[in-house]
């Protein structure tokens, strides 16, 4: 189905409201002027709607196959990937150094949202190598840096992260892949690992394999975990393919959505692997990758929703259906389906909002070293990792809605965006642990980031300074009370209580940057007022939840549940 590249969106986002002129105003970015950022998005957003959007249905039906331990993707797929490799697209934050363009996360981010709009099968390739480019550029030795980087940045070999085992899902510490000390400065790994996205395929010569393993005598837990290099053919020095490593793909996943991403088995089988970082310090090393692809995630989420945006709204204005107010019109004018597409529309925007505002953090503490940068960056993330994948499903679910029965009809392809979303509220740590993570670890500081955060959204109530000012000021107010209850509860009550937190923040944070958008354009002041009105009422229900605590949580035994008769 066709899609529109947003790409005027993404430019007034970006300036008008997540604050990318700090950015550019850093001598690290000082390069990226508005000029090369419209260029940018203007040449990605041609690609995104004349190349790949054409896959996506393409990718749905016929999707990945493996004979033999060879894999192939979907008609097209090569040649596309080549377009993105070429176009620089997949190295596109990378260290100038090793070819990369050194751009900021901010726009970079805004380019992987229209990829992945228009296939996000096809745009799970790159960001997979850009989260690897990433951590090879904080923890890899200077050799492997020399030998990987320029060939990842260039897209000639691609990348996977390789975490999860049968037994060691989100508990990473229980991983069983073993790693032996060889002696020569290489390791023998084996094990098997699952759920490995673009694990195995054939837009690539090498693929390129970042592996959790233990070393013999290794603490248990994640304080045992190192992290190894094991590349799909061994590289000579020159970069040129050597002899093919003891890692392969052994079947692929059948899963409910993107099938055009092969998402395969690997099996590891004393293959040759180098070590990046430090022994046992694997942990770290794979969440700066993990990291990055939380926010790629978020986007992932956001480009769906605004894929299914799209549809709903095309698809509402050509249906005739019934009377309404204005006769017998299209479907756009009855009150459900108006207030379906603001929804979507208006949830969209909230979403992009934070996560380009947490890209701008990233950057910011990149190009400064600022550590309230780096806290501010680190609380965002899994905000809108939750919140923009959780969104994204929410959305496409909506667009099923407003095309009635024939939205459950796979010829029309909106189906296709509730199953290719569904697993980004799973990817990269579920948002059950995001949640976890934002009352846990992120407001460990008193919740100092968030409560500044709070200040920066009641500036914004202020300067507005009418109804639509006066009701963000008082759900700021709301979520400041309940921060202080959440900071006084023991951890298992702060648990039971995150996911509800996490949305109300969400839900706070996106009125303040609805209202933010309204402050610089009228134009967009209607949605503004949707949002606000209709959506940021929520947040009194969620913080009720997020302050109850545990109690009565485990009141729900088996009996409870209708476990027993």
């Amino acid at each position: 189905m066709p899609y529109r590249a947003p790409i005027s969106e993404y430019a007034f986002v970006l300036t008008h409201v997540a604050g990318f002129s700090a950015v550019q105003s850093t001598e690290r970015f000082c390069d990226c002027t508005n000029d090369l950022m419209d260029a940018i998005l203007a040449e990605a957003g041609k690609l995104c709607e004349e190349t790949l959007a054409p896959l996506n249905r393409v990718a749905d039906k016929v999707g990945s196959r493996i004979e033999n331990g060879v894999v192939t993707t979907p008609p097209g797929f090569i040649a596309a990937y080549r377009q993105i490799a070429e176009g620089g697209y997949v190295g596109m934050g990378g260290d100038p150094a090793f070819g990369g363009l050194g751009l900021p996360m901010a726009l970079v981010s805004a380019v992987n949202e229209m990829m992945g709009s228009a296939c996000l099968a096809l745009q799970l390739n790159p960001l997979m190598a850009q989260g690897q480019i990433e951590a090879l550029e904080h923890h890899a030795s200077d050799a492997i840096k020399a030998l990987y980087l320029p060939r990842l940045i260039s897209g000639e070999w691609s990348a996977t992260m390789n975490l999860t085992e049968p037994q060691a899902g989100s508990d990473v510490g229980a991983l069983r892949t073993r790693a032996e000390n060889l002696g020569d400065g290489t390791y023998a790994i084996t094990g098997q690992k699952i759920y490995i996205t673009w694990g195995e395929h054939d837009l690539t010569q090498n693929i390129c394999h970042l592996v959790l393993a233990r070393l013999a005598n290794a603490p248990a837990g994640t304080k045992g975990i190192s992290m190894f290099m094991v590349p799909k053919f061994i590289p000579n020095a020159d970069g040129s393919l050597g002899a093919r490593n003891g890692a392969r793909a052994i079947s692929l996943e059948h899963k409910l959505g993107l099938h055009g991403a092969p998402t395969a088995v690997m099996a590891y089988d004393r293959a040759t692997g180098w070590l990046v970082g430090a022994e046992n310090k694997g942990m770290a090393a794979m969440f700066t990758m993990m990291n990055n692809a939380r926010l790629g995630v978020a986007i992932q989420g956001i480009a769906i929703a605004e894929a299914a945006t799209q549809a709903a709204t095309d698809y509402a204005l050509s249906r005739t259906q019934g009377r309404t107010p204005f006769g017998e019109t299209a479907i756009i004018d009855h009150a459900d389906v108006r207030r379906m597409l603001g929804q979507m529309r208006a949830e969209a925007f909230a979403a992009r909002a934070i996560a380009l505002t947490c890209a701008v953090a990233i950057d910011m503490a990149r190009a400064t070293g600022d550590a309230a940068w780096a806290a501010r960056a680190a609380f965002l993330t899994p905000i809108a990792k939750a919140y923009g994948s959780d969104i994204g499903a929410e959305v496409a679910h909506m667009c099923v809605q407003v095309h009635g029965g024939m939205g459950v009809i796979e010829d029309t392809g909106v189906a296709q965006f509730c199953r290719d979303v569904r697993v980004t509220s799973i990817y990269e740590g579920t948002n059950g642990i995001q949640a976890l993570d934002l009352v846990g670890r992120k407001m460990a500081d008193g919740g100092a980031v968030a409560l500044a955060l709070m200040d920066e959204m009641a500036e914004v109530a202020a300067q507005a300074g009418n109804d639509l000012g006066g009701a963000l000021g008082h759900a700021i107010e709301a979520l400041s009370a309940a921060t202080q209850v959440l900071l006084a509860q023991d951890a298992q009550d702060r648990a039971a209580g995150a996911v509800g937190y996490l949305r109300a923040f969400a839900r706070v944070l996106g009125a303040s940057l609805h209202l933010k958008a309204a402050l610089a354009d009228l134009a967009r002041r209607p949605l503004a007022a949707f949002y606000i009105q209709r959506l940021l009422p929520e947040h009194t229900a969620l913080l009720a939840q997020a302050k109850v605590g545990a109690k009565g949580l485990y009141d729900l035994d088996a009996d409870a549940l209708g476990l027993r008769d």
